[in-house]
């Protein structure tokens, strides 16, 4: 951050987020991602004479969920406009969307970063709207490097939350900070699958420098269709770095919109920014006014399952760390998974442990996901349990982790079938660390005269003998009790 001992970063972030309804928002063509070009389209959503919207109730239901997930104030009254641009994916000539009715507005959420601590940014508005459809271009990145475009209207009419942040961001880290925390709670919350890698949540990002000290914001430049955070956080500090050597240079910044090429990781301009009344927003005459009754609110805020925030405090008063209790809620399927197999009574340090180490270790070197694991919350719990009683040590647990990936068998079945069970007997074993002992008499020498790793060699032969299923803790014991 080279410019940083001389400019400020502004920026602020509109994120489009795709709701999670099977229709779209203004008629009954699926929103399912991946058909085939220009299959999932009707009159209505190809904009076609003579048409008229209907609203989908849960597109409101949602976006209201996702003002109150983000402490928004909800409108009592609502209403939807018409913003007039042409663009070719855009079959109407205009976007149905919300302008000075949003639905939701004057929210916050809270960030941490290792640089600044806690922070709150503010949430200016959330409004619904449709989405556009989609060029698909004939260059590997961009329209500057393509021979020609071709336009898919599936997306035409797929719903769209746009969440819009005040400008408080000060960093590209506090940036990333609040888009996970913002894709995160939306994920909890079913708005949106979240689904970055099929576009289904999407940024803007706006950016300005001033010099230290200023109050007064620098001109700004919009970058738009960010699909990932990592090209959240380059674009940032690239356009950061552009917008620096042009301020040294004695030049000015133009207000402006740029696009993001990921292949050459740099900034181009596509055109000058246009400002509200350029797009000649008036209210949408098809559809009428949308009232939101204090009830249905409530009713939409019980629906709510608990939030990332929330679930992280109940973990780390149930006894994990703060940091264990951060991993599990960074991923929600993870989280869902953890919360199912304590159900059946585990110890939540060791569940936490073997679910976010060992059974995630071994699934990313299968190359499979949570969910497509054999291995259920409640056997995993069942696994976790006898490990804790003491019938299998934690290597013998590996081992039948394995077995439970590959097999989807439950542990105590494995345990039976294999002849796992670990051997806990003071007695039995007592009588094998004599045989030990009196095998090796000079690691028993050893060990009495200070060197402590003989030790680790007579409990390996214990191990041996019993074929790995000897209770290593106590063999430890016995071993410490007769040599001294």
């Amino acid at each position: 951050m080279a410019y940083g001992d001389r400019y400020e970063m502004v920026c602020g972030i509109e994120t489009h987020a795709e709701m999670a309804t099977k229709t779209k928002i203004f008629c009954a063509c699926s929103t399912e991602f991946g058909a085939e070009q220009n299959t999932h389209v009707c009159p209505v959503c190809l904009g076609l004479p003579g048409t008229l919207p209907v609203l989908n109730r849960e597109a409101v239901n949602l976006a209201i969920k996702a003002g109150l997930a983000l402490n928004c104030e909800i409108a009592t009254v609502s209403k939807f406009d018409r913003k007039n641009y042409y663009y070719p994916d855009l079959p109407k000539n205009y976007q149905t969307s919300q302008f000075d009715l949003p639905i939701a507005k004057n929210g916050w959420l809270e960030i941490t970063t290792d640089a600044g601590g806690g922070k709150r940014v503010g949430i200016t508005r959330a409004h619904m709207e449709e989405d556009a459809g989609k060029l698909v271009h004939s260059g590997e990145t961009i329209t500057t490097s393509s021979a020609g475009s071709s336009v898919d209207y599936n997306r035409a009419g797929v719903p769209l939350l746009e969440i819009v942040s005040e400008p408080d961001l000060r960093s590209p880290e506090e940036a990333l900070a609040y888009l996970t925390s913002l894709v995160r709670i939306l994920d909890y919350a079913g708005v949106s699958d979240c689904k970055l890698e099929q576009g289904s949540v999407r940024f803007d990002v706006n950016l300005s420098l001033r010099p230290k000290g200023r109050a007064d914001l620098g001109t700004r430049t919009e970058m738009k269709n960010l699909n990932s955070l990592s090209a959240v956080r380059r674009c940032l500090e690239y356009e950061a770095e552009r917008q620096a050597g042009v301020l040294d240079g004695g030049g000015q910044i133009i207000q402006e919109t740029r696009t993001w090429d990921e292949g050459r990781e740099m900034t181009l301009s596509l055109r000058s920014k246009e400002e509200a009344h350029d797009y000649r927003y008036f209210p949408e005459p098809d559809l009428m006014p949308l009232r939101i009754s204090p009830a249905w609110v409530e009713s939409m805020r019980r629906a709510l399952p608990e939030l990332p925030e929330a679930r992280r405090e109940r973990l780390i008063g149930l006894g994990l760390s703060p940091y264990d209790a951060g991993v599990i809620i960074a991923d929600k399927d993870l989280a869902l998974y953890f919360d199912e197999a304590l159900k059946t009574g585990p110890d939540v340090k060791t569940l936490a442990n073997w679910l976010t180490s060992e059974l995630y270790g071994l699934l990313n070197a299968r190359g499979e996901s949570l969910a497509a694991c054999l291995i259920k919350p409640a056997a995993l719990a069942a696994l976790v349990n006898l490990i804790k009683q003491g019938a299998i040590s934690g290597k013998m647990g590996k081992t039948v982790l394995e077995m439970m990936a590959s097999t989807g068998r439950d542990p105590e079945d494995i345990v039976r079938a294999e002849k796992m069970t670990q051997i806990s007997d003071a007695a039995e074993l007592s009588a094998l660390v004599d045989e030990v002992l009196a095998n090796n008499p000079k690691s028993a020498d050893d060990y009495r005269g200070g060197k402590e790793q003989a030790l680790g060699f007579l409990v390996g032969q214990v191990m041996r003998l019993t074929k790995g299923q000897a209770n290593p803790a106590l063999v430890n014991r016995i071993l410490k009790e007769k040599l001294n």
